[in-house]
């Protein structure tokens, strides 16, 4: 099974605590050219659905979502924060402990969620359902625990995310694994997914990309992730100075970003 849907190195590994998605949260902060933000952007949609809700997330991290605009979170509604992860989760309750919402943290894996029928007006899934083994069963279950016109909420990239950082592992070892790489759900596939459990199913794309002026916070993003962390030393130190030689010659490493969100009614 790739690294990508390996659920015990996700959950033991990966994301056994924050330090990872964190690495990768800093580089888009620091170096995205959309001014707006992806949270600010999230959030202006966020904010069309109803302001009374019982809101469930699948996949919550380290709750950066709630953290970066807590001043935009509806009074009427009520979360509960998920993760696979009890690293997460823990880190996730340090970060947003301090917001006084009463907010509900338990571990749940998306393919089996421990609620009744219709329980959720939303549930929101940030850049986390490409990590599901069985993505159909996952919905079925979404589908399952969100009330009649509830809403999914579900963000994730597309095809030519970062391609950049691909190029250069690929040039520089020919033997990368490719398919666990391969993003099984995206902006271009995820549609025809939802489709089968949802109907209407919207998709809004977020224009951005990555202007990066310094390589340390470029490096740690790499290492943090399970794409390409596998790739020995050598790899990661001929890359750096490679880099290094590109941006004293050019002044800025651009990358493409492609991410973007479904909003899917039950």
């Amino acid at each position: 099974m790739p690294k990508f849907t390996d659920q015990t190195y996700l959950q033991n590994t990966q994301y056994r605590n924050a330090d990872n998605l964190n690495a990768r949260i800093a580089i888009h902060e620091r170096f995205s050219t959309n001014p707006q933000g992806w949270y600010p952007w999230l959030w202006d949609r966020l904010e069309q659905l109803p302001a009374q809700a019982r809101v469930l997330e699948l996949g919550c991290g380290s709750g950066a979502l709630w953290s970066a605009c807590p001043e935009r979170i509806p009074p009427g509604w009520s979360l509960t924060l998920s993760d696979l992860s009890e690293g997460m989760l823990k880190d996730a309750w340090h970060n947003l402990v301090v917001l006084g919402r009463g907010i509900k943290f338990e571990p749940i894996d998306a393919q089996a969620i421990p609620y009744p029928d219709e329980t959720f007006d939303i549930v929101i899934a940030n850049f986390m359902l490409y990590h599901v083994p069985d993505r159909p069963k996952a919905l079925s279950e979404i589908r399952r625990v969100i009330k009649m016109g509830g809403v999914l909420v579900t963000a994730t990239a597309g095809a030519d995310h970062l391609k950049e950082m691909h190029d250069w592992f690929e040039r520089l070892n020919a033997t990368m694994d490719i398919p666990a790489f391969n993003n099984p759900f995206t902006l271009e596939n995820g549609l025809a997914q939802l489709q089968a459990f949802f109907n209407p199913v919207e998709l809004q794309r977020y224009e951005d990309g990555l202007r990066i002026t310094e390589i340390p916070p470029l490096m740690a993003y790499l290492e943090s992730t399970s794409t390409y962390s596998g790739h020995s030393e050598a790899v990661f130190t001929q890359l750096e100075q490679e880099l290094t030689r590109q941006l004293q010659a050019q002044g800025v490493i651009e990358v493409t970003k492609a991410a973007g969100l479904f909003s899917a009614v039950k």
